[in-house]
């Protein structure tokens, strides 16, 4: 079964985003922290990581960094309320698979990418 990471620094969005994923029968983990999330991911428990850019203990960009030099290679999606994020070029650089926008079809744009029925 995939496993997703999910963090942010909104609980009620950790909670939307654990029950969308429980309905697709997917196990998700969410969590506020940054520093949780890439100790879940060096421990292998991700198949794919889902972050926004602000985090209890670090910026989105500063985990996707931290990521990115794991081994593995776990694909990242942002999903985000800063309309700025749409447009980064850096996301893109360091290797962001997509930019979603909380504001859009947040669960629609997820199933689409992930290949999942919502």
């Amino acid at each position: 079964m995939k496993h997703v990471i999910h963090s942010d620094s909104s609980e009620f969005f950790r909670k939307l985003m654990k029950t969308f994923f429980s309905e697709v029968g997917l196990e998700c983990e969410s969590f506020e922290r940054g520093n949780e999330v890439v100790d879940a991911v060096s421990k292998g428990r991700a198949s794919f990581v889902i972050t926004g850019l602000e985090l209890a203990d670090m910026s989105g960009e500063e985990l996707i960094k931290r990521l990115i030099v794991l081994p593995g290679k776990i694909p990242i999606i942002i999903v985000t309320s800063n309309e700025e994020a749409k447009r980064s070029k850096t996301l893109e650089a360091l290797g962001v698979k997509a930019i979603i926008m909380k504001s859009g079809d947040w669960k629609g744009e997820l199933s689409n990418l992930l290949g999942l029925k919502a």
